[in-house]
């Protein structure tokens, strides 16, 4: 399969707001269920072994006129919830049987309680997760989350979610993370073969897919990469951060690249690779899920970090392992963790003498030449004098 057909299907999953796909996947058998999620990780291994289908719901787009979802909120907090109900008011949700609100900011915490009034009949948790990250204190605390949780979908779904199944599950989605991860390295060494708008598409069209198709997706992927020449660019290397929550227009991303700027990181879609170690698949499942989240989870904003953390090591890491010369810093509007994290990353950046430029977006913004104009002059002075 040629890659443009992989990203032709992709865009199409990613315009379609009425979910078609996922739609067609819970027709396809009776008894089949779907659990949406907040863009923000949330074991989904879990869902899987349940038998049901995890599907990441990220707002709606440049494509969604907000209307209803803005009598909801104050307008002075990020457009991700608002889209969100816009989209269960339209009943373009109402085949979700259940919603989880992972830890992200109070906002979404408060967006988990307006879905519980919005649809009583529906299962509604916000999961949180533990502040202490030791085993003793954060790691039973995260294992009894996750012990609720599976408690809440054997409910919904009428069956017992067995360690084995969910041990399979697990070594399904640690499959899944390596091809991810074989993408994102791809675009690092080779970003013109594999521009950031195909990668980003690639990953949305992980949210509504099986992880079974997903992986096939991006295995195809892969292949068809070495079997096309695409042309090299005189394009600076930056990576993109604080775009882990609310998503950025599409047209963002390719205008960052038009601009002349290869992203050759991220934290757009981070939910599909925030687990950065494989999860083992022997032992107590649920025990390893714990874990695994304490010890091998990405740094971001939407993640506490204990007072010992360096602020910003993982982002520096990420600048040295791509090789790459700048930091762009873009957050959502009134994106309080992204907000309130930068001034400390640019910090660190500027001590480490890497240059950085900073905006804001929402996933509706229209005016791209701004930001053009702004990554564009950004490329311009790396070239010039980094």
């Amino acid at each position: 399969m040629a890659t443009a057909d992989i990203i032709h299907r992709c865009e199409e999953l990613y315009e379609d707001l009425d979910f078609t796909a996922v739609r067609n996947w819970k027709d396809a058998e009776p008894g089949r269920k779907v659990i949406g999620y907040m863009p923000v990780y949330v074991p989904r291994e879990l869902i899987h072994a349940a038998g049901m289908l995890p599907l990441g719901v990220l707002g709606g787009g440049d494509q969604l006129e907000v209307i209803h979802g803005d009598a909801y909120y104050q307008s002075y907090i990020c457009r991700i919830p608002r889209s969100t109900v816009e989209l269960a008011i339209t009943k373009r949700l109402d085949f979700v049987d259940g919603m989880l609100f992972p830890s992200i900011c109070d906002v979404i915490r408060n967006l988990s309680g307006m879905w519980k009034l919005m649809n009583p009949d529906v299962y509604v948790r916000y999961f949180d997760v533990p502040q202490n990250y030791s085993d003793e204190i954060g790691g039973e605390y995260y294992r009894n989350e996750l012990e609720e949780l599976k408690s809440g979908l054997e409910n919904l779904a009428g069956t017992t979610i067995s360690d084995d199944a969910l041990r399979a599950s697990i070594d399904v989605y640690n499959q899944n993370r390596d091809l991810v991860n074989d993408v994102y390295r791809l675009r690092a060494e080779t970003p013109w073969k594999a521009p950031s708008a195909e990668v980003y598409l690639l990953m949305r069209a992980g949210m509504v897919l099986t992880v079974e198709e997903h992986s096939a997706m991006l295995r195809d992927y892969l292949d068809a990469t070495l079997q096309e020449d695409r042309p090299q660019r005189d394009n600076c290397r930056v990576v993109v951060n604080g775009s882990f929550c609310e998503q950025p227009p599409l047209n963002l991303i390719k205008s960052i690249e038009m601009a002349g700027c290869y992203i050759v990181d991220d934290d757009y879609m981070l939910v599909t690779r925030w687990l950065q170690e494989p999860v083992p698949t022997d032992g107590d499942p649920l025990l390893n899920l714990a874990r695994a989240f304490l010890h091998h989870s990405a740094d971001t904003a939407a993640r506490y970090c204990s007072c010992d953390a360096e602020v910003g090591q993982f982002l520096l890491d990420s600048v040295t392992r791509t090789g790459a010369e700048g930091v762009i810093f873009a957050a959502p509007s009134f994106c309080d963790p992204a907000l309130l994290e930068r001034p400390m990353l640019v910090d660190r950046m500027a001590e480490h003498d890497i240059p950085s430029i900073s905006f804001k977006y929402a996933e509706n913004s229209g005016q791209m030449q701004p930001i053009r104009e702004q990554a564009g002059t950004f490329a311009d002075s790396i070239k010039l004098w980094s």
